[in-house]
C-alpha cells in the first residue's frame, strides 16, 4: 500500500486566484464550506490549513482563495440570537454579500 495518498497534495499558487466571474451561489459554498472545515479542524494555522484545503477541493478552486479568507475574516464572533449559539453563521450573496444568522440553506 502506497504511503502518500494521492488526493492531498500541497497547495499551488496557481490555482488560487482563477479568473473570471464567480456565480454568488458557488462563492457561498466555498466560504461556507471553508468555515465548516475549520469549525472541525480547529487548527492552529487556518490559512494553511485553507490552501490545502483549497487545492484539494475542485469547486473551491474556482473561487480565488483571497477571497475566501477575506469572507472568513468577516465572519461575527457573537453568537448568532441570544441563547441560540448552535445555530451560528452562513455565508450568503456572492462576493458582495455577508454572514447571516442560521444554518445554510444547503450544506
Amino acid at each position: 500500500m502506497p504511503t502518500e495518498r494521492p488526493f492531498l497534495t500541497d497547495a499551488d499558487a496557481r490555482g488560487t486566484a482563477p479568473t473570471g466571474a464567480v456565480p454568488p451561489a458557488l462563492f457561498d459554498l466555498a466560504v461556507n464550506r471553508a468555515d465548516a472545515a475549520l469549525r472541525g479542524l480547529r487548527p492552529s494555522n487556518p490559512a494553511s490549513v485553507l490552501a490545502a484545503w483549497h487545492a484539494r477541493t475542485r469547486f473551491a478552486r474556482r473561487v480565488p482563495l483571497a477571497a475566501v479568507l477575506a469572507a472568513l475574516a468577516q465572519k461575527p464572533t457573537e453568537p448568532s440570537r441570544p441563547g441560540a449559539a448552535e445555530l451560528g453563521w452562513h455565508w450568503a450573496g456572492g462576493e458582495a454579500g455577508g454572514w447571516v444568522a442560521g444554518r445554510a440553506p444547503f450544506p
